[in-house]
């Protein structure tokens, strides 16, 4: 445990690329396996031993076969590089466009979990938040785009920046709440953030379809925000729901959380909370504080991300929104709860959404064994990080070295 938790980037690198080759392998039997188990017309694969030993020529007969339904072969090529389509010859087909699109999202709702985590506070809620600052991005919008219906680029300039300051009003506002819950009161900020998601859900399928619903649509779902209010789609086609601004933000989000984190007193003080409370408030942190304005900012990225998921993919707000904030977290962790890594994990995590997607349309494995493979690689890559996490969480383990650390942060190392 010790040796993991002191583990340089590096290797944990070579740990985590290790875990995604065994999860392949591990996954290719499964292929087999299931491929054995499954009735199909014919073969796409068979496994064939040479009966020269019986026949007495070479390469003769086989003794005997085995026939496969699934080919592993295929279905990892489907599964990792159909989600990049024809990226070399064509780089904004639409397949790489939903990857990145997927990928986008997941940045905001990854990071929202990474700094709670950093903070010592597990934030279960980000899909509370999401949902509340889409809601609130796309209620409100309706209602304002039309006065700048006419101004062109300058209603994008103005109305695109508010509606996300709209989702990170709605999602920071809701992130506090359990944070002031566990500060002031010692409330199990797990059990009320995961509650709050019920809650978040609940409340928006009430408003959505008693209040603010679409009067000539059965779906439930929110007028459609004029789309001068929208993300531009540049280069990108327009029904690909992808914007590169969009990207842009979020890429700019991680560096500036980043920076935050490591260059900034905030930042110190939620890294010394996270990893020593005791030491920290000994030293003048004031705790309480810090657990609130950790899970507001927590809560705001996550709104921005519903915002951004609203603004650049439906163009309103619809119930049933997909679990990108539950996904955050597996994000977070794949990334070891750096913003900078939440980029990489994101990406990662994209990929394989957007090429289960391919496999289950472009092949005849059945949904479910596609759903065991992505999860049977999230759980490898995630598990290292997962027990280095819970290593510096739960264990007394000093770096190596003898390095001498300043009291006000400056001789720390962060990774």
């Amino acid at each position: 445990m010790v040796r993991l938790v002191n583990a340089s980037g590096f290797e944990r690198l070579l740990i985590s690329l290790s875990a995604l080759l065994l999860s392949i392998l591990i996954g290719a039997v499964i292929i087999l396996a299931a491929g054995r188990m499954t009735d199909c017309g014919s073969a796409v694969y068979t496994l064939a031993f040479p009966g020269s030993l019986v026949t007495g020529l070479v390469g003769g007969d086989a003794l005997f076969s085995m026939g496969f339904c699934y080919d592993p072969f295929s279905v990892y090529d489907k599964l990792f590089l159909g989600a990049l389509g024809d990226v070399l010859n064509n780089p904004t087909n639409g397949q790489f466009a939903t990857t990145l699109a997927e990928t986008t999202i997941l940045m905001f709702t990854g990071v929202a979990v990474a700094i709670a985590f950093r903070a010592g506070i597990f934030n279960i809620g980000a899909q509370g938040q999401l949902v509340v600052g889409a809601l609130l991005t796309a209620v409100v919008l309706v209602y304002v785009a039309p006065a700048f219906s006419g101004l062109g680029v300058v209603a994008t300039l103005v109305l695109l920046p508010f509606g996300l300051l709209l989702g990170a009003l709605g999602g920071g506002a809701y992130g506090a709440l359990p944070g002031a819950l566990k500060a002031y009161a010692d409330a199990n900020e797990v059990i009320t953030t995961i509650m709050l998601n019920f809650v978040a859900t609940s409340v928006a399928l009430y408003l959505v379809s008693d209040h603010f619903k679409d009067p000539e649509s059965f779906a439930d779902q929110t007028v459609a925000i004029p789309d001068f209010s929208l993300f531009p789609s540049m280069l990108f086609r327009a029904r690909d729901d992808f914007s590169l601004v969009a990207l842009g933000i979020g890429v700019l989000t991680l560096v500036g959380i980043w920076y935050v984190l490591t260059r900034t007193s905030f930042g110190y003080d939620v890294r010394t909370s996270g990893l020593q409370p005791d030491a920290a408030e000994y030293g003048g942190v004031d705790a309480d504080r810090t657990i609130v304005s950790s899970m507001a900012l927590s809560g705001a990225l996550a709104g921005v991300g519903g915002a951004v998921y609203v603004l650049m993919i439906l163009g309103n707000f619809q119930t049933g929104v997909p679990s990108y904030g539950f996904d955050g977290i597996t994000v977070s962790i794949l990334a070891g709860n750096n913003p900078l890594g939440v980029g990489f994990a994101a990406f990662l995590f994209g990929v394989l959404k957007s090429g289960s997607i391919v496999v289950q349309v472009g092949s005849d494995v059945p949904p479910e064994l596609v759903g065991v493979l992505r999860g049977l690689i999230i759980l490898f890559v995630a598990m290292p990080e997962f027990f280095r996490m819970a290593g510096r969480k739960f264990y007394s383990v000093q770096p190596t070295g003898n390095r001498a650390v300043a009291a006000d942060g400056g001789g720390g190392h962060d990774e």
